[in-house]
């Protein structure tokens, strides 16, 4: 009797599963990874040879009809099978010599019974093993868009914007190397930003969203940048100095436009408490969410890009000095207004020199300046030293092969690196690393120091652990913007965006993105010294040449 009862309520329990209703937000979630993994692993489509978005947005008023799980698998069954037999070859054999890096891969979806029936499950399990085969490699600068035309959609139409989201979605659910390090899930992103995509306005609300959501890949090689007028991006005024965020407070670092701040007074070591009223940390919280990084710091940075500019000519600004808090009624100016060439010549930065002898026969190298062909010079004039400082606070210039094969002993590899795999989406390959260094009895012997901080992004942090290879490296600072390898640059309509592109790693496996290079001695700049005109960092770093601590 009691096995009759439990097979009455398992037999009605699932009549009430496929007849429930399921919500627009829930089938527009599965449709999107199902129109996804049909793009990437279905092997007509997947070649080129339907086109998937035309046929998104006709299946589109179909799904919009389904209203319960039976009606909604139906118009998925149908829309796969139109597309015709899918020729049976598994097993697929891994190529020989490959190692797969699995942590962003997850097709568990499949199998949601509140979504997907029996049948659509099997059909969607067939075809991942009898997935698209390609012999295509996937290198740094492979473009994923390549069998779409996302440059024209209208975003004032419901229908683009969804195929919008959806292109976007599955770009990094299959091709983004650190989808696994994400804060947020990225299924819980599609999911929250479904609705909201949905709903927009119009295509400032649109961008608005669209930018936040690309903030959550935790990425900063993530960018957002417009190429029309919009509301979003429509930074037209700038403050004539640059700062940094240090306990809440701004604090002037540099003068950009000398007789524009001059007319304001602001000084280096100026404090900036607020801006048009609103408290630092209150501008924090309401820009943090459209912008990408890795980690605190670089967030930290993007948001005061927009807080040091506006669309707004005048501007107060509340400093803080001699212990007294003063609003100043400031203007600031436009790039392309009278003030245009004052102010890009202010904002050129300061010439300095590439290497140099600092006092004690300390070398010192700005990496952010220094160039292929000045290497050998500053070998020459710097061999000698007892200790070389290479700063990488900045953008090197693809110096790392030269300079390190003076600074090694032996040939080393330094970095590993995982790939896409187009012929199984969702899984990375391990591939070999890149070598630095060689052969070479006259290498360099005195100490190796690096000054790195939110400001050594991608090649500076690529560079660094190169340069860590040499065995006598030491790293002051601070964290480091956490973002390495090369970019994937994506192009739609009125908006350009990008991602990181493939993995990098320590050749044992140690993580960089997010984590950045690690200081060995960390060190960062405080509001006294740079009131007082010091360069903390490099001071920290003369000191430990000399004392070894």
């Amino acid at each position: 009797m009691k096995k009759i009862t439990l097979f009455f309520l398992l037999f009605f329990s699932q009549i009430t599963l496929v007849q429930a209703k399921i919500t627009e937000t829930e089938k527009l979630t599965a449709t999107c990874k199902v129109w996804g993994f049909l793009k990437y692993y279905h092997p007509k489509v997947a070649n080129g040879g339907v086109n998937w978005d035309n046929q998104l947005l006709e299946i589109l008023p179909k799904i919009e009809k389904a209203q319960t799980q039976a009606e909604f698998s139906l118009v998925l069954e149908n829309w796969i099978d139109d597309l015709g037999p899918v020729i049976e070859i598994a097993p697929i054999i891994a190529p020989k010599g490959v190692e797969y890096f699995n942590k962003n891969f997850d097709l568990s979806w499949f199998n949601s019974p509140k979504l997907f029936s029996k049948k659509l499950s099997k059909k969607l399990k067939f075809i991942e093993n009898n997935r698209f085969q390609t012999d295509e490699e996937i290198g740094p600068g492979y473009n994923p868009l390549k069998n779409g035309d996302y440059f024209n959609l209208k975003y004032d139409n419901k229908n683009s914007r969804i195929l919008w989201m959806f292109a976007y979605w599955n770009l990094v659910e299959y091709f983004f190397p650190y989808k696994y390090l994400m804060d947020q899930k990225w299924d819980v992103t599609l999911e929250k930003s479904l609705s909201l995509v949905l709903a927009a306005k119009d295509e400032d609300e649109f961008y608005t969203i669209a930018k936040k959501m690309s903030s959550k890949l935790d990425d900063s090689h993530v960018e957002f940048v417009m190429y029309q007028h919009s509301k979003l991006e429509d930074y037209r005024r700038y403050f004539p100095a640059a700062c940094k965020i240090i306990d809440n407070k701004l604090v002037v670092t540099e003068i950009l436009g000398d007789s524009l701040a001059q007319a304001d007074d602001i000084k280096i070591g100026d404090i900036i408490t607020k801006v048009n009223d609103k408290t630092i940390p209150a501008l924090i919280d309401e820009y943090k969410d459209l912008y990408a990084a890795s980690n605190e710091p670089v967030l930290l940075d993007k948001v005061l890009r927009k807080i040091l500019s506006g669309n707004s000519d005048h501007v107060n600004v509340e400093f803080f000095k001699d212990g007294k808090y003063t609003t100043k009624a400031m203007t600031w100016f436009d790039y392309h207004d009278s003030h245009r060439n004052e102010f890009k010549k202010g904002a050129k930065k300061k010439k300095t020199e590439k290497f140099k002898v600092l006092d004690n026969n300390i070398g010192y190298v700005d990496m952010g300046t220094l160039k292929v062909p000045n290497v050998a010079d500053m070998i020459e004039a710097l061999k000698s030293t007892k200790a070389i400082v290479f700063d990488m606070r900045n953008y090197p210039q693809g110096t790392y092969e030269d300079i390190s094969k003076f600074l090694n002993a032996h040939e080393q590899n330094f970095v590993i690196y995982t790939y896409p795999d187009f012929s199984y989406p969702g899984k990375f390959k391990w591939t070999e690393g890149t070598m630095c260094g060689s052969e070479n009895k006259d290498h360099y012997k005195g100490k190796v120091v690096l000054l790195l901080n939110e400001q050594s992004l991608s090649q500076a942090e690529w560079t660094a652990m190169c340069f860590q290879t040499a065995g006598n490296t030491t790293i002051i600072g601070s964290q480091t913007a956490g973002a390495d390898g090369n970019v994937i640059e994506l192009d739609f309509k009125q908006f350009h965006t990008r991602y990181s592109g493939i993995g990098v790693y320590y050749p044992d496996k140690r993580e960089t993105q997010r984590i950045g290079i690690v200081p060995d001695i960390e060190v960062k700049p405080t509001i006294k010294g740079i009131q007082e005109g010091k360069d903390e960092v490099l001071d920290r770093a003369l000191v430990f040449i000399e004392t070894g601590k």
